[in-house]
């Protein structure tokens, strides 16, 4: 019997093309008209730019074996990430860095010893950090988590750090020297096709068959008895949704495109942030610099976020963690269906840790219970 897989994203489309590849038969559907997920990319017909719909996506890791699986299906470009915040009037860099401290705090930090020293005069020491602020101050002190993040933060989330998990500031990036680049994995690359690309190719099979603009419950009222294995990546409150539980929060982003005709370029940097309240958005991305596009035009657009919409990011308090859990318990009892990925485990995952999860799924495919 084939296997049905929801959802045309990373989670999806790697196990589809796992499976595929060992002889089985795969339905992969997705309620959306594109195939990719939330990295759905394409070329932006007035300006010819590559426009990524959901917002930038940024390949970094440090797997050898995720690095080794997405070159067989595409090639990479090396890109070195770099975001700034405007802040104060000025556009500093983020990571937070030597330059970064001496322009918003006055100092002169050459870097290494004196960025560690300076670093352990301003962190604040807690016993237990239970939550983001504590996070954050114990890695950049107070007057960087006030000008960089808390502000930014209420902005993403619609609530301040101390309300959130604490794993959600401590992705913070702090380098001791003045490099600039956003991420330090070994690997950081863009596909040069796009990702869109990238997942034809994992898709690309005659063992795969895709179905778009198909909802999972009315498709499956059908289809029940066709399929004896279920691989789910959607969220996973809405498969649960008639057992009576309070609905999982989500952040989601609304994107505001704006398309500027004979400008070389609208900002000096593929992404701005802007922490302050000032400005309802939460950063600006210009596509164009992203693999050193060429347009006579540009294309920006303005993320702003919002409690309602497509789910993008789950809201890890504790609440919604403590809710996860009796989901969790709920998928606990299923024999034939497999919770994969960000939206049904409930987890945030940066590309490469969808794409390893998928894959360490894979290696012990079958098992009987299949929640991660």
């Amino acid at each position: 019997m084939p296997i049905l897989i929801v959802g045309c994203g990373l989670s999806g489309a790697v196990m589809a093309e796992r499976l595929a590849s060992k002889g089985h038969k795969v339905v992969i559907i997705d309620k959306r008209d594109h195939i990719g997920g939330n990295v759905y990319d394409y070329i932006d017909k007035e300006t010819g730019i590559r426009v990524s719909k959901y917002g930038a996506h940024l390949f970094h890791t440090n797997s050898e074996r995720v690095w080794s699986y997405v070159n067989k299906f595409s090639t990479w470009v090396r890109w070195d990430h770099q975001v700034v915040s405007s802040c104060d009037g000025k556009l500093v860099s983020v990571p937070v860095n030597p330059t970064t401290v001496n322009v918003l705090c006055g100092q002169n930090l050459q870097g290494g010893d004196e960025m560690k020293d300076w670093l352990q005069a301003n962190q604040i020491q807690y016993d237990i950090i239970d939550n983001s602020e504590k996070m954050a101050k114990s890695r950049v002190g107070v007057v960087l988590y006030e000008k960089l993040f808390k502000e930014y933060t209420f902005k993403q989330w619609e609530k301040y750090p101390e309300e959130l998990d604490p794993s959600i500031l401590a992705r913070i990036p702090i380098r001791f020297t003045h490099d600039t680049r956003y991420f330090d994995d070994k690997y950081q690359a863009l596909p040069k096709n796009g990702y869109t690309a990238l997942v034809e190719a994992m898709l690309d099979s005659e063992n795969i068959r895709v179905l778009l603009n198909t909802d999972y419950f009315k498709y499956i009222e059908e289809n029940s008895r066709i399929f004896d294995k279920i691989i789910y990546t959607g969220p996973i409150d809405a498969f649960y949704k008639d057992m009576g539980l309070e609905a999982l929060e989500y952040r989601s982003i609304e994107f505001i495109i704006e398309r500027h005709k004979n400008m070389n370029y609208y900002q000096t940097n593929s992404v701005v942030n802007y922490p302050g309240l000032e400005v309802p958005y939460t950063r600006i991305v210009e596509y164009k610099h992203f693999l050193n596009q060429v347009s006579d035009d540009t294309i920006i657009v303005k993320e702003i976020t919002h409690a309602y919409g497509e789910p993008y990011y789950p809201i890890l308090n504790k609440k919604n963690m403590d809710l996860y859990e009796k989901y969790k318990g709920l998928a606990m009892l299923e024999n034939n269906i497999l919770f994969l990925g960000r939206l049904a485990n409930y987890k945030y995952f940066n590309m490469d840790a969808a794409i390893l999860n998928s894959l360490e799924a894979f290696d012990v495919w079958p098992i009987n219970h299949y929640h991660q």
